[in-house]
């Protein structure tokens, strides 16, 4: 049996690193990730919160996910900088596009990080190391930011390799350095083990990772139940999950966003809907694909998860079809509660759009017209860039006073 090569590629700090390349190119005349500098909201919204930052802000305490009005009374020449997400996207795309050369085994992780399954590309690559410093190096020259790179055997190994020490580093975490390498660091930066776990862990008197792989079976069972086994296996370094491209025949597609402050206004909401139903639906037509269910997500600022969905009468990739969906059970969902993150999620996914027909119900002929129409929208947006075109028809379903604004 071969034996497993597994890279882990992560982006150091993504949305400033992604911003600073977007100025610089734009022509601003300094590198944002060397002054202090943080991705939020408005410098005027007291309630935007730091979504990134960079290394001279963080050195003033500046720590992500505080308010902005908090991280400007730690730095007050702080300068704060609105998120892209169609930039981040874009940047995201081109990334994994020009990765999949070493190997189509990719498993897009985050927007920002992967897994690249390296198994039996030995005849291609002798060194895997300096492999992924070619690969890191390529990274910093061709897109002006900068990525970690860990090798391990395995998924587990390989993520913690490259959170090793950042940035622009490639680190190892192979079985024969597991106890080296991992054995030594705090429980809590074990990979999936959250902040509640670690302080149930430490009551254990277990505080590193060693202590982890040598505690009793019987205790972490009574403690932790089915997280035992894993809790077990990862601090030996064992992990046998595969490296799983997302599949032609993906069974459900989703996009959520974390906003930069707690949204409550409705139409502001409707917007962001808008922008991940053209995501969600340009994916599903690109995978030739049809769904039958949508869903939107929502987490309030309470950070309480909830989510409605409702069934289509019929499987579409229409975003028009599937955006009037999407506003309905936003309009019978929403609680009216600060929103920190939301998305939609299509799932019911099939590869025809077959539907019953009677024989009081119009022809499909206009839907045929509508969906070539959408395909060329869909070309013209991949050639140009994401949002160049969209039916003014879109918009005017969620948003009244787009209606108002078109008349003006």
């Amino acid at each position: 049996m071969k034996e497993r090569i597994i890279f882990h590629v992560d982006v150091n700090n993504a949305f400033l690193s992604w911003t600073a390349v977007l100025l610089l190119k734009k022509g601003y005349p300094i590198d944002i990730r060397e002054i202090p500098s943080i991705i939020g909201g408005s410098e005027t919204e007291r309630r935007g919160i730091v979504l990134a930052k960079s290394p001279v802000a963080k050195r003033f305490g500046i720590k992500t996910a505080e308010t902005i009005y908090q991280a400007k009374r730690k730095c007050p020449n702080l300068k704060v900088f609105p998120p892209n997400y169609h930039w981040y996207y874009e940047q995201s795309t081109k990334l994994f596009e020009y990765l999949s050369q070493y190997s189509p085994v990719l498993e897009k992780f985050s927007i920002d990080e992967c897994f690249i399954d390296m198994t039996g590309t030995n005849y291609l690559y002798k060194d895997y190391y300096q492999l992924a410093i070619k690969i890191k190096e390529e990274i910093k020259e061709k897109f002006g930011f900068t990525v970690n790179v860990g090798i391990g055997n395995n998924k587990l190994c390989a993520k913690m390799a490259s959170d090793f020490e950042k940035p622009d580093k490639v680190h190892t975490l192979l079985k024969e350095e597991v106890e080296e390498k991992l054995w030594p660091l705090n429980v809590g930066d074990l990979f999936m083990v959250g902040k509640r776990t670690t302080e149930e862990l430490n009551k254990l008197n277990i505080f590193t990772i060693k202590d982890l792989a040598m505690a009793s079976d019987k205790i972490l069972e009574r403690q932790f139940k089915n997280q035992a086994r894993y809790l077990k296996e990862a601090a030996w370094g064992i992990d046998n999950t595969k490296v799983e491209p997302r599949s032609s025949k993906t069974t459900s597609i989703s996009t959520t966003e974390t906003l930069t402050h707690d949204y409550t206004d409705e139409e502001k909401l409707k917007d962001i809907l808008f922008r991940q139903t053209e995501d969600v639906t340009r994916e599903l037509r690109k995978q030739k694909q049809y769904a039958k269910t949508v869903a939107v997500i929502y987490k309030n600022n309470s950070f309480r998860n909830y989510s409605a969905q409702s069934k289509l009468p019929y499987p579409t990739n229409s975003t028009k079809e599937i955006y009037k969906l999407v506003i309905e059970i936003f309009n019978k969902s929403y609680k009216k509660d600060p929103i920190r993150l939301i998305g939609v999620r299509l799932a019911d996914l099939q590869e025809t759009k077959e539907r019953q027909l009677t024989l009081f119900e119009e022809n499909t002929i206009e839907e045929d017209q509508e969906e070539e129409i959408q395909k060329t929208i869909d070309d013209i947006n991949q050639k140009f860039g994401k949002s160049i075109v969209a039916p003014a028809s879109l918009k005017i379903i969620g948003n009244p006073k787009s209606k108002r604004n078109m008349k003006n």
